[in-house]
């Protein structure tokens, strides 16, 4: 029988669909398989994020470690791949992966994340951080400007009653069209998901990287993710297109990113996550007004 128990609040992937079933019925003897296979001892109970279940481990040396085992899909393909090319440079160590599996063993790091620092030093940090993350990408990455394609592709497709003003869904299209034509969209490795709670305090550095979704991309690209989170603290100060603003300079400042291009591709995110919040709500789901609201809300802020 299988000694790994899977964490009880990440069983509610099982209502994502039938792949999502067959991946909880198959974790328990997949984790129990790789802690044989890699000799490791669990440490600990185990934890998880949308995606991947975590669990404190052991290796045969005594060093500490987690294994993470993620559900299979493309943005976890490649991510043992940015982990190795930073090699511990700013980013959690990879310590050994099965790609055909998801499967990673990584350095245990603290659970102390930048949400525990004031915002805009944690964006000096992380656009500090950028520098050492966005090396040349290999053609192994997805391109940023190929999944533009499909996306601007979706935008279109968007019908003229959605509840966003059509003046944002269009400059979203503008910008993404020229974007994908563009050949400085690709070319960078990009997180593509860098925000407070993805960097970690470590022993090595202060604070590293974790769980990238790595892109072939554009540095002012990572900027959005920012912004949009930790949204509480942004209101709570009374003045939304300050904070925001705020944020941002702080970042791309500290990035050395061009103001106009991250701007932009601030647009195009954020927009981006209102296409997709109405494609997944579909007609018979009620709307997160809230986070509809705040990525309109943005976008607004950011260039007005």
């Amino acid at each position: 029988m299988p000694a790994f128990e899977i964490p009880a609040g990440f069983l509610v992937v099982g209502s994502r669909g039938l792949d999502w079933v067959a991946y909880l019925d198959g974790l328990p003897r997949l984790v129990d398989e790789l802690l044989g296979e890699w000799e490791l001892t669990v440490d600990g109970p185990a934890w998880h994020g949308e995606c991947a279940v975590v669990a404190p481990v052991l290796t045969r040396a005594g060093e500490a470690a987690v294994l993470k085992v993620q559900f299979p899909h493309w943005e976890a393909e490649t991510e043992h791949l940015a982990l190795q090319a930073w090699g511990g440079r700013g980013a959690v160590r990879l310590l050994r992966a099965d790609p055909r599996r998801f499967a990673l063993l990584l350095e245990r790091l603290s659970p102390r994340d930048l949400t525990t620092v004031d915002d805009r030093e944690a964006c000096e940090l992380i656009g500090t951080a950028y520098s050492r993350l966005h090396v040349a990408a290999g053609p192994q990455y997805r391109t940023l400007s190929g999944e533009l394609k499909r996306w601007m592709e979706e935008f279109r497709a968007m019908p003229a009653s959605a509840p966003v003003p059509r003046r944002y869904v269009e400059q979203a299209i503008s910008l993404g069209t020229d974007f994908a034509a563009d050949p400085g969209t690709d070319g960078r490795l990009i997180h593509s998901d860098l925000h407070y709670e993805n960097v970690l305090a470590g022993e090595r550095e202060p604070w590293l990287v974790i769980d990238p979704k790595p892109l072939s991309g554009d540095p002012g690209y990572e900027v959005a993710p920012l912004l949009w989170n930790r949204w509480d603290e942004v209101v709570a100060t009374g003045d939304i297109r300050f904070r925001v603003r705020s944020r941002f300079y702080t970042a791309i400042d500290a990035a050395g990113l061009d103001e106009d291009r991250a701007r932009d591709w601030v647009i195009v995110r954020q927009m981006l996550n209102v296409l997709w919040t109405l494609k997944d709500a579909g007609a018979d789901q009620s709307l997160p007004q809230d986070w509809l609201t705040r990525n309109i809300a943005i976008v607004k802020a950011i260039q007005d």
